[in-house]
């Protein structure tokens, strides 16, 4: 019985570490997780990370039933990276309006409706469905070699758990962000809210940036 359990317990492991390995790196959804956890509290930076993990349990399944492929084409690929460069800019704008915004308001204003759990994870899941680093990951961790002959059970053990990976990330994240959040109560205030949405407004410029670079490289 023990020989039987530890392929699946090794799968596990192996997919909870690809997990982390696709959320914990600094990023677009990072950010705004964190830009939110400060700006409204846990749950808002936490249902982004949750739209995220289900735009990619989406990313696993359409991998897994054969039909990523039509997704890795060059010319497709190219189509979601200028989405995605549309989604950061777009996000971008949002972020330094909202830094003038604040500025100009005396603080203590009503929560925006972007800034709400429900908007939350629609966009994290837009921002990693639109995502070609996700489609690749996806397609890497769902085609490795030692799952070409495996049991059919364990795609989705090693889909479960990479997912389970990424929400114990998000978990973490949002966690550490909220924790910054309490330790800064009371503090400047409205400077502190131009700070974090210039702060981020900036990160989205350089993510898209960066992502347009990769696009014109080719």
């Amino acid at each position: 019985m023990s020989s039987a359990m530890s392929p699946a317990i090794a799968t596990l492991a192996t997919g909870f570490l690809l997990g982390w390995s696709v959320a914990w790196p600094p990023g677009p959804i990072n950010a705004e997780i964190a830009r939110r956890c400060v700006a409204r509290g846990y749950w808002a930076g936490f249902s982004l990370g949750l739209g995220a993990c289900t735009g990619d349990a989406i990313w696993a399944v359409l991998v897994s039933l054969g039909i990523g492929a039509f997704f890795s084409g060059d010319g497709m690929r190219r189509a979601m990276g200028y989405l995605s460069v549309a989604l950061l800019l777009l996000l971008a704008f949002m972020f330094l309006r909202g830094a003038w915004r604040a500025w100009r308001t005396a603080p203590g204003e009503a929560p925006k409706r972007f800034d709400s759990a429900r908007a939350g994870y629609l966009l994290g899941a837009t921002m990693a469905l639109t995502s070609p680093f996700n489609l690749a990951f996806w397609i890497a961790a769902m085609g490795r070699p030692d799952l070409a002959g495996a049991p059919l059970v364990a795609l989705p053990l090693t889909a479960g758990s990479v997912l389970l990976g990424a929400l114990s990330w998000d978990v973490v994240w949002s966690g550490a962000a909220t924790l910054l959040k309490a330790r800064t109560a009371g503090g400047p205030g409205r400077a502190w809210s131009v700070g974090v949405e210039l702060a981020t407004g900036a990160l989205m410029l350089w993510f898209a940036w960066g992502a347009a670079t990769r696009l014109a490289g080719g």
